[in-house]
């Protein structure tokens, strides 16, 4: 009897080990940068996304890692502190010669149950380790997968459509696979002293061994990266995840404008009865006017007065609703879309509270926002000042908008 037999033969051991393999070329995913498990994305090589993982999950114990002969130093480089964690093998000519030279590095170990994982798959997550270790039995192993959603077709030799097969029942395999530690290596051991050569992944093994393998939920998100294009969108993923800098931009505006004789001032777009007026060129809307600047100043874009210069006569008496709208249009030009608006009123008189609905409702006309993303505030000057003498009306506008792309370096 072998070693492995008489270990399961005395029952399950403790612990659960890992088995990370790692020793293949990955020559579709191209050379450029090293085997596939080193290139890197996010910043960081493949395995080194994989192995923190398993590292930092609460249940697992030791970590062999089964590398090519050539790449001690690409693993070191990769790890570096985890480096003392692992128990690093080379690796086999195959796949399943790999994981058997990683089982038997961890017979001194002992453990209960064992994970078998692909480096390559940096997105498996710590809820699918816990529904494979779960599925484990003493004479059950356990293969998370994914039903087959596409439909399938088998090639003639004249590389025509023979078939269409069913996919009723079938589905894709994932790793971590899962197994007791002691029947596992007891089925590579006798696998590789028949010659049986043939075995894809430890559950072909398992099944040939008449292991059960219970089937798992699988995820979406653990992919194996194989080709050049799948390690350049993992890198996009996790750059975009630890990396974006969201181009939000914000704006401020001021304007004040004093009394005149009049019977209505114009505030935010709403004409208000009053004894007074306001001064100016156009209808003198303080709040406007100050929002167009906010807007404005996010697009780098000047301010009203460049636009709409007081010394044309075409904008005399004209309605600031329209300084509004052409900068919102040239926000929206460059990609931008504004994200709230803030106005704050400062006068003594008239009252702005029974307006602030049409004024908001205005506004969200003006900007193309929802009125929730509109606030419209009024506030007095203690008596103090020009505004507190009742000589004018003052306003704050504050904008922000976010436009396409990221904060540069």
């Amino acid at each position: 009897m072998s070693e492995a037999s008489e270990k399961q033969a005395s029952g399950p051991s403790g612990g659960i080990g890992v088995v990370i393999v790692a020793a293949g070329r990955g020559a579709r995913a191209g050379q450029a940068d090293g085997p596939k498990q080193y290139q890197r994305i996010g910043g960081r090589a493949v395995i080194a996304h994989t192995l923190d993982i398993f590292l930092s999950h609460p249940l697992i114990g030791p970590v062999v890692v089964a590398i090519h002969a050539d790449d001690a130093e690409l693993l070191q480089r990769a790890v570096g502190a985890h480096a003392e964690r692992l128990i690093t093998v080379v690796g086999g000519s195959s796949r399943q010669a790999s994981v058997r030279l990683g089982l038997l590095a961890l017979r001194d170990k002992a453990p209960g149950k064992v994970l078998v994982h692909d480096a390559v798959r940096p997105f498996v997550d710590a809820g699918l380790i816990d529904r494979t270790i779960e599925a484990i039995g003493e004479r059950q192993g356990a293969l998370p997968a994914l039903p087959v959603a596409d439909t399938l077709k088998r090639e003639s030799a004249a590389g025509m459509i023979d078939e269409t097969v069913s996919r009723a029942g079938l589905h894709a395999a994932q790793t971590p696979q899962g197994f007791p530690f002691w029947p596992l290596l007891a089925a590579h051991e006798k696998a590789h002293h028949l010659g049986k050569t043939e075995f894809t992944d430890d559950a072909a093994i398992a099944e040939w061994a008449h292991i059960p393998v219970k089937i798992v939920p699988g995820s979406p998100d653990n992919v194996k990266l194989t080709w050049a294009r799948d390690i350049a969108l993992a890198d996009q993923r996790l750059s975009s995840v630890q990396q974006r800098f969201p181009d939000i931009r914000t704006g401020n505006g001021y304007d004040v404008h004093a009394f005149e004789p009049g019977d209505h001032v114009t505030l935010c777009g709403i004409a208000i009865p009053y004894e007074r007026k306001l001064s100016g060129h156009s209808d003198a809307d303080v709040g406007l006017h100050a929002l167009t600047d906010a807007l404005l100043a996010t697009c780098g874009a000047g301010d009203i007065g460049t636009h709409f210069p007081p010394s044309d006569p075409q904008w005399k008496g004209a309605a600031s609703k329209i300084f509004v709208e052409h900068a919102a249009r040239l926000v929206r030009e460059r990609g931008g879309r504004i994200a709230n608006a803030d106005i704050t009123l400062i006068c003594e008189a008239p009252r702005v509270g029974p307006h602030r609905a049409a004024m908001t409702e205005a506004l969200s006309a003006m900007l193309g926002i929802a009125a929730e993303r509109i606030s419209v505030k009024a506030t007095t000057n203690e008596k103090l000042g020009f505004v507190g003498r009742g000589e004018g009306i003052a306003a704050i506008a504050t904008a922000s908008v976010v436009y396409p792309g990221e904060v540069p370096a």
